[in-house]
């Protein structure tokens, strides 16, 4: 850390002293240790936190003062919490090797201690190695002073976290172990003959015989939506078969607060019969969007209203690979459970050219700085350039235009019309319903004018890509340990441009700031997001006010992503008076909190 990042952080240490003193103070232990977990008929140890599988929830109110002992019971193994997606001083959020912070050794403990500045649903987990898949996640909701809503329209009487997870018999290292050994080592959904038979059937012979021989030059699987296959599915920690459930009274309004905690999966979720409205984004206040379904990317939230009549309403989050779901239920009180009902799955989406960046003259999406094609192909993914009569070949397929919540109306209606046995093209195709209103990121619109409308004096361009045959995934060109940190002055604004290079689609996650998603909307509506799914080939855009002094993560939310090189580290210092005038003091860090032994190890 730079001698002047470190007198920036004790200036705004002074400058936040006196509020501190007037907070509430919320108080939690939390001890991390191991016990045998039964979900898959199989007995296998798992992370636990206060003997719970999975974390408890933790409550706050804005304002408060949060005080969180954490103890590290483990044997043998450092671990951390990061707090995902809360504004705090950098030595606080959690990640080794950041901001002086060095993880908990084992039988030690650390003290997080920081003010609370936002409401609304976010979540914690470990950063240490694979721990956040073994069971270290929980969910974290930090209600509006007094618990008043915060618009007349988000007023409920049931509010309930439902909390999205994928468990795995195996442990985190065998999982990262077998994907190091072979990519393709979970991949047991490829297409098979009567597959391409299909395909014959709806392109004809030559078409079908030139794409099927570019993807086996390019050595990639069209099916490769997922790279981990095996998953149990939960809701709140529980599986169809345990079935947890929300009560309500006929007609009340319920909020449900989404969270997805899972280590490698998207979910489509829906409730059949019942409407919601989407009415905040990664935690941060949105305009009502009425929909019938989402598509929620790892470590995002969002809260719906829901206002059911009576009877029992079934919860349905399909993995996007459609090898499962999590299933929960809401039920009218005093009734009782109806016995489970297992979904028919949606058909498998398979991979597009577009996916792959080799998108048609014209495809770009229409709204600027939203989504669209990738520029260029990286080279890292090591296959041969497309040539013309290539890339001609990938216009007569359908593909979807919009983002990852969800495929455009141009694939829907485009499913609709074909059999029910063909194929949905693309990556973003949902196979939503024809008539139902799926969330698309530019239906999101901030509830209150963004304080800081500037336009971006820099752009930071963060290319994804990554070479498969070794399982690695990069930022730039290079994994973390090879990399150099990217460096922004306090009070700047700056755009980020992440551009996936890759066929698979990346969460990305920014610590201790908001972005502002470039949606289409304009720069006082645009809504704020601490992680944005950028869809395989694909370029999505976001502004942010560097406004949060220290290290910061960025990266992708898919645990063997990250784990396996596509982070960075984003550094705010350098104070600017001219651009810091109308901005906030600076933000706060507290001295390291006692740590009980020994030094300890980032995991990166």
């Amino acid at each position: 850390m730079s001698i002047q990042l470190r007198q920036a952080i004790v200036l705004g240490l002074c400058l936040c002293a006196s509020s501190w003193a007037m907070a509430a103070v919320r108080e939690y232990h939390l001890y991390i240790d191991e016990q045998p977990v039964k979900l898959t008929g199989k007995t296998v140890k798992k992370i636990s936190v206060n003997g719970q599988f999975t974390a408890p929830l933790l409550e706050f109110e804005e304002g408060d003062e949060a005080v969180i002992h954490v103890h590290n019971q483990l044997q043998n193994r450092d671990s951390s919490i990061h707090w995902h997606g809360l504004l705090l001083p950098g030595v606080m959020d959690g990640v080794p090797g950041f901001n002086g912070f060095q993880g908990i050794a084992p039988k030690g403990h650390f003290t997080y201690r920081f003010q609370l500045r936002q409401q609304g649903t976010y979540w914690y987990h470990a950063h240490s190695k694979g721990q956040e898949q073994d069971g270290l996640y929980g969910p974290l909701v930090i209600y509006p002073k007094g618990k008043q809503p915060v618009a007349a329209h988000e007023q409920a009487e049931r509010d309930y976290v439902v909390m999205l997870s994928d468990f795995h018999a195996s442990s985190s290292d065998t999982i990262l172990n077998n994907l190091k050994k072979s990519a393709e080592y979970y991949q047991n959904q490829r297409e098979t003959l009567a597959d391409v038979l299909q395909q014959v059937k709806q392109q004809g012979l030559k078409q079908t015989w030139q794409q099927r021989s570019m993807w086996n030059q390019m050595r990639m699987l069209r099916t490769d939506l997922s790279d981990v296959t095996g998953y149990q599915f939960l809701i709140n920690g529980k599986t169809p078969e345990q079935a947890w459930t929300g009560l309500f009274r006929p007609n009340e309004k319920v909020r449900l607060r989404y969270i997805n905690a899972s280590a490698m999966s998207f979910f489509d979720v829906r409730i059949p019969q019942l409407k919601m409205t989407v009415i905040s984004a990664d935690g941060q206040p949105v305009q009502p969007v009425p929909v019938d379904e989402f598509r929620i990317g790892t470590a995002e939230t969002y809260d719906v209203l829901v206002e059911p009549k009576a009877g029992h309403y079934q919860i349905e989050a399909e993995s996007i690979d459609r090898s499962g779901f999590a299933i929960g239920s809401l039920l009218q009180q005093g009734m009782q459970p109806p016995p489970l009902h297992m979904p028919t799955a949606r058909p498998r989406a398979v991979l597009t050219m577009e996916d792959m960046g080799h998108a048609a003259h014209g495809a770009e999406s229409t709204e600027p700085h939203a989504v669209h094609s990738a520029s260029s192909t990286s080279s890292t993914l090591q296959h041969p350039a497309m040539t013309h009569a290539a890339i001609k070949e990938t216009e007569s397929l359908t593909v979807a235009e919009d983002h990852p919540a969800v495929h455009s109306s141009h694939a829907t209606q485009a499913q609709s019309k074909s059999s029910a046995s063909s194929v949905p093209q693309g990556w973003a195709n949902a196979s939503t319903p024809a008539g139902h209103k799926a969330l698309r990121y530019a239906d999101l619109k901030a509830l209150k004018p963004q304080p800081d409308t500037r336009a971006p004096v820099q752009e930071l361009v963060i290319r994804l890509g990554g070479t498969m045959e070794r399982y690695i995934w990069t930022i730039n060109g290079k994994k973390f340990s090879e990399a150099e940190p990217l460096q922004v002055a306090y009070g700047e604004r700056i755009r980020l441009k992440f551009i996936n290079d890759s066929m698979m689609a990346h969460p990305m996650h920014l610590h201790g700031m908001f972005m502002q998603l470039e949606n289409g909307q304009a720069a006082a509506d645009l809504p704020n997001k601490h992680t944005l799914i950028v869809p395989p080939g694909k370029t999505v855009s976001a502004l942010l006010t560097a406004d949060e002094l220290g290290e910061w993560a960025i990266h992708c939310h898919l645990l063997y992503h990250m784990s396996s090189g596509m982070m960075n580290k984003l550094v705010v210092a350098q104070v600017m008076p001219e651009q810091t005038a109308s901005l906030p003091a600076a933000p706060s860090a507290l001295p390291a909190a006692v740590q009980s032994s020994g030094d300890t190890h980032a995991h990166h």
